[in-house]
């Protein structure tokens, strides 16, 4: 199993974390993303620059993706593609995407896309909390304690 990052857009809090788990268990982190991402030295956390343009870091992690690997998205539509690969998806805010609630999270997400092309003004998500990251954290633990089983 390996952990692959959707970097860029991910926040720097969750990467430490994620920096910090993939010490404690040697799992394999990969931080894909356009730009130069700085990544501490470990034989466990790398970093992946892609070309820039659009889904090209997303298109790459699929690429890369196997079974029962975890990626950490905030993307749906790279989620759902994750998923169908027979990944898990888990968002930096501390929800995992399944294939129950995928179709639904996508159905939003393309209604609330169409409200805004319209001209209807929609708030964005809410900002980053400490209980995001707590959430987060916990969900990471929890899944990588059942992968060591």
């Amino acid at each position: 199993m390996q952990i692959w990052v959707d970097a860029d857009a991910c926040p720097v809090v969750i990467k430490e974390i994620l920096f910090r788990a993939a010490q404690r268990t040697q799992i394999m982190t990969t931080l894909v993303a356009n730009k130069l991402l700085r990544v501490p030295p470990s034989p466990y956390i790398r970093a992946l620059q892609v070309p820039g343009g659009f889904d090209v870091a997303d298109n790459r992690i699929v690429q890369e993706v196997a079974p029962g690997d975890l990626v950490i998205t905030a993307d749906i539509p790279l989620a759902a593609q994750v998923i169908d690969r027979g990944g898990h998806a888990l968002n930096p805010r501390g929800e995992f995407y399944s294939a129950d609630n995928i179709r639904q999270r996508l159905t939003m997400r393309n209604f609330m896309e169409e409200l805004r092309s319209s001209g209807v003004d929609i708030s964005g998500p809410s900002s980053f909390s400490q209980s995001d990251r707590q959430a987060f954290a916990a969900e990471l633990d929890r899944f990588l304690a059942r992968q060591r089983t």
